[in-house]
């Protein structure tokens, strides 16, 4: 990225109202820029902030070019640092190898050691491949081992043109296994002390009404992916041509907000099939990511392809994580960790009117929307 699309991006992003200011800087490999281009970004987040502006910055590296200076650089800044790490050599290696064919795990480590000494905030980025899929457990206790308690586990689904799995990807039952395991493990003792992202969502929603990552709402008009050269998408999954939304040096913020190619990718992941309307777990998923629903076709109403593991890991583990968040309630109100209160013996419910807009940012009345399966289960009541 040159220096002038990179001055425009953060000028015209910095331009608009917003709470806090999110950047998220990934590739390829970010750090492959160097250290003088991560100087450069800070130098202009200060230029065009305002004053009393909150920006947060987040990198998802593999960690092999991780060196002192850039350590130094992002504890700094409070650079949120996320490893690409998919458990013990043997499992990491098999996918993740250098231009020399070698495994890259001990290049991770050694990057991973630099951030801690530094006391970088960092999280776990684990690709859940063939080649960890059985293993869960063992790649949890891997991570916790090396006093890394902020995990975030992505399911590899990748189909051929023909909609074939790919060998090395996962399926939906696998991965509702693996979900499965990890929390078994996790719910244990760890629920204090390990962040599971793909539970904290969970959490989150149950105890506030709220969405954390983006496959859980209802739109996908969330954010903007900016290429080296200033072209601009509506998500990191679908960098394709005719997605294009136009050029950050070329067009403003607003205009790209705007846009009815943004706004109708965004709409599509609340047309979900009506099978999900019904679903009692829609809450939790919204359909779930319009990659893993565009696995054969193009359409949105495809169920997704990690729907039936879905369903095993949500009828597994909603009503503990139900008893949890409301053990997290009561000792927040009692201010006593270990030692809940009794103010609070169900979960908040979420107050919506079947007319008013659906907690999910679809845009959609909540009557049409996840309210749609709720008034069709009591129409079919005796």
């Amino acid at each position: 990225m040159s220096e002038a699309v990179l001055e425009s991006m953060i000028a015209k992003y910095m331009a608009t109202s917003q709470p806090v200011y999110y950047f998220g800087w990934q590739g390829g490999e970010p750090t492959l820029m160097g250290i003088d281009f991560f100087r450069k970004v800070v130098d202009l987040q200060k230029k065009f902030g305002r004053w009393g502006a909150t920006v947060s910055n987040g990198l998802q590296t593999n960690a092999t070019l991780i060196n002192d200076d850039l350590a130094s650089l992002f504890f700094r800044y409070k650079f949120l640092v996320g490893v690409s790490i998919d458990g013990p050599d043997d499992i990491h290696d098999r996918y993740r190898q250098n231009s020399g064919r070698s495994g890259s795990h001990s290049d991770v480590l050694r990057g991973i050691e630099c951030l801690l000494r530094h006391r970088v905030e960092l999280n776990a980025l684990v690709l859940v491949s063939s080649a960890n899929i059985h293993r869960a457990e063992e790649v949890y206790r891997y991570l916790c081992g090396m006093g890394i308690h902020h995990h975030q586990y992505i399911p590899c689904a990748e189909f051929s043109a023909k909609g074939h799995k790919q060998p090395y990807a996962v399926s939906g039952k696998e991965w509702g296994d693996f979900l499965c395991k990890i929390f078994d493990r996790w719910i244990q003792k760890d629920t204090r002390k390990v962040s599971v992202r793909n539970f904290d969502a969970i959490i989150n929603h149950m105890a506030q009404g709220q969405y954390t990552v983006c496959h859980q709402a209802g739109n996908c008009s969330q954010y903007f992916v900016v290429e080296h050269n200033g072209d601009v998408y509506p998500c990191d999954f679908f960098v394709e041509p005719h997605r294009k939304l136009g050029n950050i040096a070329e067009h403003s913020w607003e205009e790209l907000q705007r846009s009815p190619r943004y706004q109708g990718f965004g709409r599509q992941k609340s047309q979900w099939s009506a099978e999900c309307t019904v679903c009692e777990y829609l809450r939790y998923c919204s359909g779930d990511c319009l990659k893993y629903r565009f696995h054969q076709t193009r359409d949105p109403k495809n169920r997704s392809c990690l729907c039936q593991g879905l369903k095993t890991f949500f009828r597994h583990t909603l009503p503990r994580f139900e008893k949890l968040v409301i053990s997290f309630l009561n000792e927040r109100a009692t201010g006593r960790p270990g030692h809940p209160g009794q103010w609070i013996d169900r979960l908040p419910e979420i107050n919506i009117r079947r007319n008013d807009p659906c907690y999910c940012v679809s845009g959609k009345p909540f009557k049409h929307c996840h309210g749609a399966g709720i008034r069709k289960k009591q129409s079919r009541s005796p």
